[in-house]
């Protein structure tokens, strides 16, 4: 993988790399499966409907990445950086992974699903998330600030504190539980 340049079709399992970088290579419907990623710093990298299974991501850093239709499912994703990945196609998936800490500061990622996913502490500042999907995920301590979440689905969500006045929210779908989260600044006392 450290030498070829294009990778399509291709499997790698348990891949353990020798060097904490990887430049300009090109993986297009790839399966990277038990995979160690930690700390790791992808650079002028593209990904393209490549799924991540099983992996550690923590602390990787994505610059000036390309990542159109990427999964990444039942992986630790903890603190990584997406903020500097390329605008343009970037679409990405979480199903069952850990990604606290995580940024996407200033990210336009619209329709992105996260489904189980924790995203404790994960930055949103600055990014469009509309017409997203929050499903069974854990959004405490996310920083939601001039986001766009119009439309965004948080009714399974929990755990969130968005500030409507911060934050364009839209015909974003919330439960009446979830509500809590919306009123949060005002230190109000709602019963039952």
């Amino acid at each position: 993988m450290e030498n070829e340049l294009f990778h399509e079709d291709r499997i790698f399992k348990n891949i353990i790399l020798t060097e904490n970088e990887l430049c300009n290579k090109e993986f297009e419907r790839c399966v990277f499966e038990h995979c160690s990623f930690s700390g790791f710093l992808f650079t002028s990298n593209l990904f393209s409907k490549c799924t991540f299974l099983n992996c550690d991501l923590s602390l990787a850093k994505f610059r000036k990445c390309k990542m159109d239709s990427v999964l990444f499912k039942e992986s630790k994703v903890l603190g990584a950086d997406f903020s500097e990945c390329i605008d343009f196609l970037f679409s990405i998936k979480m199903e069952d992974c850990i990604a606290d800490y995580a940024l996407f500061t200033n990210r336009k990622m619209e329709k992105t699903t996260f489904r189980n996913t924790s995203l404790k502490n994960t930055v949103f500042s600055g990014a469009d998330i509309s017409e997203s999907k929050f499903i069974h995920c854990d959004l405490e301590g996310a920083i939601f600030e001039h986001t766009n979440c119009k439309g965004t689905d948080f009714v399974s969500a929990i755990n969130y504190i968005i500030d409507p006045a911060q934050n364009y929210i839209k015909h974003a779908k919330f439960s009446i539980y979830g509500t809590m989260g919306l009123l949060t600044k005002y230190d109000i006392i709602i019963e039952n």
